[in-house]
Protein backbone atom coordinates (compact mmCIF):
# COMPACT_ATOMS: atom_id res chain seq x y z
CA UNK A 1 0.00 0.00 0.00
CA UNK A 2 1.41 3.44 -1.52
CA UNK A 3 0.77 5.67 1.86
CA UNK A 4 2.78 8.35 0.56
CA UNK A 5 0.28 8.70 -2.41
CA UNK A 6 -2.55 8.32 -0.55
CA UNK A 7 -1.80 10.54 1.78
CA UNK A 8 -0.63 13.75 -1.10
CA UNK A 9 -3.83 12.91 -2.69
CA UNK A 10 -6.38 13.10 0.75
CA UNK A 11 -4.27 16.28 1.88
CA UNK A 12 -4.62 17.71 -1.38
CA UNK A 13 -8.40 17.69 -1.57
CA UNK A 14 -8.27 18.09 1.44
CA UNK A 15 -6.74 21.78 1.05
CA UNK A 16 -8.97 22.37 -1.73
CA UNK A 17 -11.73 22.32 1.09
CA UNK A 18 -9.96 24.93 3.33
CA UNK A 19 -9.17 27.23 0.05
CA UNK A 20 -13.37 27.09 -0.65
CA UNK A 21 -14.25 27.32 2.50
CA UNK A 22 -17.51 29.18 2.03
CA UNK A 23 -18.58 26.66 -0.60
CA UNK A 24 -17.54 23.53 1.18
CA UNK A 25 -18.94 23.85 5.00
CA UNK A 26 -20.56 27.63 5.35
CA UNK A 27 -23.00 27.52 2.50
CA UNK A 28 -24.91 23.94 3.57
CA UNK A 29 -24.54 24.75 7.16
CA UNK A 30 -26.97 27.81 6.60
CA UNK A 31 -28.71 26.22 4.07
CA UNK A 32 -29.89 23.56 6.55
CA UNK A 33 -29.93 26.39 9.33
CA UNK A 34 -32.46 27.94 6.94
CA UNK A 35 -34.07 24.71 6.77
CA UNK A 36 -34.58 24.14 10.38
CA UNK A 37 -35.76 27.82 10.97
CA UNK A 38 -38.48 27.36 8.16
CA UNK A 39 -39.63 23.75 8.36
CA UNK A 40 -39.29 23.98 12.10
CA UNK A 41 -41.15 26.69 12.86
CA UNK A 42 -43.84 26.83 10.16
CA UNK A 43 -44.65 23.09 10.18
CA UNK A 44 -43.49 22.60 13.93
CA UNK A 45 -46.27 25.14 14.53
CA UNK A 46 -49.07 22.60 13.33
CA UNK A 47 -47.38 19.51 14.12
CA UNK A 48 -46.22 19.71 17.55
CA UNK A 49 -44.86 15.76 18.08
CA UNK A 50 -43.62 12.63 16.58
CA UNK A 51 -43.47 9.23 18.54
CA UNK A 52 -43.02 11.78 21.33
CA UNK A 53 -40.56 14.00 19.93
CA UNK A 54 -40.66 17.53 19.39
CA UNK A 55 -41.02 18.21 15.67
CA UNK A 56 -38.35 20.11 15.46
CA UNK A 57 -35.85 18.20 17.24
CA UNK A 58 -37.29 15.03 14.66
CA UNK A 59 -36.13 16.82 11.50
CA UNK A 60 -32.36 16.80 12.75
CA UNK A 61 -31.16 13.49 11.82
CA UNK A 62 -32.93 14.17 8.26
CA UNK A 63 -31.36 17.39 7.89
CA UNK A 64 -27.99 16.09 8.46
CA UNK A 65 -28.39 13.48 6.17
CA UNK A 66 -29.62 15.61 3.51
CA UNK A 67 -26.52 17.77 4.06
CA UNK A 68 -24.55 14.47 4.02
CA UNK A 69 -25.89 13.00 1.02
CA UNK A 70 -25.51 15.75 -1.14
CA UNK A 71 -22.08 17.35 -0.09
CA UNK A 72 -20.69 13.85 -0.12
CA UNK A 73 -21.53 13.46 -3.73
CA UNK A 74 -20.78 16.92 -4.81
CA UNK A 75 -16.94 16.23 -3.33
CA UNK A 76 -15.86 13.03 -4.61
CA UNK A 77 -17.75 14.03 -7.97
CA UNK A 78 -15.53 17.18 -8.07
CA UNK A 79 -12.50 15.75 -6.61
CA UNK A 80 -11.80 13.72 -9.55
CA UNK A 81 -13.38 15.31 -12.31
CA UNK A 82 -11.10 18.46 -12.44
CA UNK A 83 -8.51 16.04 -13.12
CA UNK A 84 -9.79 14.68 -16.16
CA UNK A 85 -10.69 18.34 -16.92
CA UNK A 86 -7.01 19.26 -16.91
CA UNK A 87 -5.71 16.04 -18.08
CA UNK A 88 -3.66 15.49 -15.47
CA UNK A 89 -5.51 12.10 -14.64
CA UNK A 90 -3.13 10.58 -16.95
CA UNK A 91 -0.05 11.45 -14.78
CA UNK A 92 -1.90 10.07 -11.74
CA UNK A 93 -2.65 7.03 -13.70
CA UNK A 94 0.99 6.58 -15.21
CA UNK A 95 2.55 7.32 -11.94
CA UNK A 96 3.01 4.00 -9.45
CA UNK A 97 -0.04 4.16 -7.51
CA UNK A 98 -2.56 1.29 -7.81
CA UNK A 99 -6.64 2.44 -8.28
CA UNK A 100 -7.28 1.28 -4.96
CA UNK A 101 -4.96 3.89 -3.55
CA UNK A 102 -6.36 6.22 -5.70
CA UNK A 103 -10.24 5.82 -5.09
CA UNK A 104 -8.94 5.87 -0.81
CA UNK A 105 -7.70 9.00 -1.13
CA UNK A 106 -10.42 11.04 -3.38
CA UNK A 107 -12.83 8.99 -1.74
CA UNK A 108 -11.64 9.66 1.67
CA UNK A 109 -11.09 13.55 1.57
CA UNK A 110 -14.35 13.79 0.01
CA UNK A 111 -16.03 11.45 3.15
CA UNK A 112 -13.66 12.83 5.70
CA UNK A 113 -15.24 16.64 4.87
CA UNK A 114 -18.92 15.20 4.91
CA UNK A 115 -18.64 13.70 8.33
CA UNK A 116 -17.25 17.14 9.41
CA UNK A 117 -19.65 18.78 7.72
CA UNK A 118 -22.06 16.52 9.38
CA UNK A 119 -21.05 16.99 13.10
CA UNK A 120 -20.53 21.02 12.16
CA UNK A 121 -24.74 20.45 11.87
CA UNK A 122 -25.57 18.77 14.54
CA UNK A 123 -23.51 21.55 16.57
CA UNK A 124 -25.38 24.07 15.30
CA UNK A 125 -28.59 22.02 15.63
CA UNK A 126 -28.19 22.28 19.45
CA UNK A 127 -28.60 26.04 19.39
CA UNK A 128 -32.09 26.17 18.12
CA UNK A 129 -33.64 22.47 19.95
CA UNK A 130 -32.23 19.87 22.96
CA UNK A 131 -31.24 17.28 21.02
CA UNK A 132 -30.64 13.67 22.61
CA UNK A 133 -28.28 10.94 21.14
CA UNK A 134 -29.20 7.86 22.97
CA UNK A 135 -27.00 5.85 20.68
CA UNK A 136 -23.69 7.76 19.99
CA UNK A 137 -21.88 4.90 18.52
CA UNK A 138 -24.44 4.02 16.00
CA UNK A 139 -24.76 7.36 15.01
CA UNK A 140 -21.28 7.53 14.10
CA UNK A 141 -21.45 4.28 12.32
CA UNK A 142 -24.48 5.37 10.06
CA UNK A 143 -22.72 9.14 9.68
CA UNK A 144 -19.43 7.48 8.52
CA UNK A 145 -20.81 4.68 5.98
CA UNK A 146 -23.20 6.95 4.37
CA UNK A 147 -20.40 9.45 3.95
CA UNK A 148 -17.97 7.13 2.54
CA UNK A 149 -20.77 5.22 0.24
CA UNK A 150 -22.05 8.28 -1.14
CA UNK A 151 -18.74 9.62 -1.69
CA UNK A 152 -17.91 6.32 -3.79
CA UNK A 153 -21.39 7.34 -5.98
CA UNK A 154 -20.42 10.79 -6.23
CA UNK A 155 -16.80 9.59 -7.24
CA UNK A 156 -18.73 7.29 -10.08
CA UNK A 157 -20.73 10.26 -11.18
CA UNK A 158 -17.49 12.57 -11.57
CA UNK A 159 -15.75 9.53 -13.85
CA UNK A 160 -19.19 9.26 -15.42
CA UNK A 161 -19.72 13.03 -16.51
CA UNK A 162 -18.24 14.26 -19.51
CA UNK A 163 -19.52 18.48 -18.40
CA UNK A 164 -19.59 19.95 -15.34
CA UNK A 165 -23.14 20.49 -15.65
CA UNK A 166 -23.60 16.62 -15.32
CA UNK A 167 -21.72 16.78 -12.29
CA UNK A 168 -25.26 18.33 -10.30
CA UNK A 169 -27.48 16.17 -12.44
CA UNK A 170 -27.90 13.32 -10.40
CA UNK A 171 -27.39 15.35 -6.98
CA UNK A 172 -30.22 17.82 -7.89
CA UNK A 173 -32.65 15.66 -10.02
CA UNK A 174 -32.11 12.37 -8.31
CA UNK A 175 -30.79 12.32 -4.94
CA UNK A 176 -32.21 15.84 -3.29
CA UNK A 177 -36.29 14.54 -4.49
CA UNK A 178 -35.57 11.22 -3.21
CA UNK A 179 -34.20 12.77 0.66
CA UNK A 180 -37.53 15.15 0.14
CA UNK A 181 -39.73 12.23 -0.35
CA UNK A 182 -37.35 9.63 2.57
CA UNK A 183 -38.74 10.09 5.61
CA UNK A 184 -36.57 13.80 6.20
CA UNK A 185 -39.35 15.75 7.25
CA UNK A 186 -41.94 13.48 8.34
CA UNK A 187 -42.42 9.51 9.58
CA UNK A 188 -43.16 7.65 6.39
CA UNK A 189 -46.10 5.58 9.14
CA UNK A 190 -48.35 9.24 8.79
CA UNK A 191 -49.23 8.15 4.99
CA UNK A 192 -51.74 6.04 3.89
CA UNK A 193 -50.63 2.14 3.49
CA UNK A 194 -50.06 2.74 0.01
CA UNK A 195 -47.73 5.02 -0.20
CA UNK A 196 -45.74 3.69 2.95
CA UNK A 197 -45.25 0.36 0.55
CA UNK A 198 -44.49 2.37 -2.41
CA UNK A 199 -42.15 5.00 -0.11
CA UNK A 200 -40.34 1.68 0.86
CA UNK A 201 -38.64 1.34 -2.40
CA UNK A 202 -36.77 4.58 -2.17
CA UNK A 203 -33.19 3.42 -0.81
CA UNK A 204 -33.20 6.82 1.51
CA UNK A 205 -35.53 5.86 3.69
CA UNK A 206 -33.39 3.25 5.11
CA UNK A 207 -30.48 5.58 5.70
CA UNK A 208 -32.48 8.09 7.22
CA UNK A 209 -34.55 5.63 9.61
CA UNK A 210 -31.33 4.14 10.70
CA UNK A 211 -29.88 7.52 11.53
CA UNK A 212 -32.78 8.98 13.41
CA UNK A 213 -33.11 5.72 15.33
CA UNK A 214 -29.33 6.32 16.78
CA UNK A 215 -30.79 9.70 17.98
CA UNK A 216 -34.47 8.75 19.53
CA UNK A 217 -34.85 5.16 19.20
CA UNK A 218 -38.00 5.48 16.65
CA UNK A 219 -37.69 4.17 13.12
CA UNK A 220 -39.55 3.64 10.13
CA UNK A 221 -38.04 0.50 9.43
CA UNK A 222 -35.62 -1.86 11.30
CA UNK A 223 -32.50 -0.69 12.73
CA UNK A 224 -30.76 -4.24 11.45
CA UNK A 225 -32.33 -3.90 7.71
CA UNK A 226 -31.35 -0.35 7.82
CA UNK A 227 -27.83 -1.09 8.32
CA UNK A 228 -27.84 -3.97 5.90
CA UNK A 229 -28.92 -1.39 2.79
CA UNK A 230 -26.17 0.61 3.44
CA UNK A 231 -23.36 -2.32 3.09
CA UNK A 232 -25.74 -2.98 0.31
CA UNK A 233 -24.91 0.08 -1.22
CA UNK A 234 -21.52 0.63 0.01
CA UNK A 235 -20.77 -2.75 -1.92
CA UNK A 236 -22.27 -2.32 -5.16
CA UNK A 237 -20.62 0.88 -5.05
CA UNK A 238 -17.43 -0.54 -4.68
CA UNK A 239 -17.59 -3.08 -7.57
CA UNK A 240 -18.65 -0.57 -10.02
CA UNK A 241 -15.54 1.42 -9.41
CA UNK A 242 -13.54 -1.74 -9.55
CA UNK A 243 -14.66 -2.13 -12.94
CA UNK A 244 -14.34 1.21 -13.95
CA UNK A 245 -10.69 1.00 -13.42
CA UNK A 246 -11.17 -3.11 -14.58
CA UNK A 247 -12.40 -1.37 -17.84
CA UNK A 248 -10.81 1.81 -18.09
CA UNK A 249 -13.71 3.38 -18.83
CA UNK A 250 -13.97 7.54 -19.24
CA UNK A 251 -9.87 7.30 -18.20
CA UNK A 252 -8.51 6.23 -21.42
CA UNK A 253 -8.16 7.77 -24.53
Amino acid sequence: MNLTAISAIYKFEMMRAWRTLGQSIASPVISTALYFIVFGSAIGSRITEIDGISYAAFIVPGLIMLSILTQSISNAAFGIYFPRFTGTIYEILSAPISPTEITIGYVGAAATKSIILGLIILATAHLFVSIEIKHPFIMLLFLCLTSLTFALLGFIIGIWADGFEKLQIIPLLVITPLAFLGGTFYSIDMLPPFWQNVTLLNPVVYLVSGFRWSFYEIADVNITLSLLMIMFFLSLAMAVIWWIFKSGYRLKP
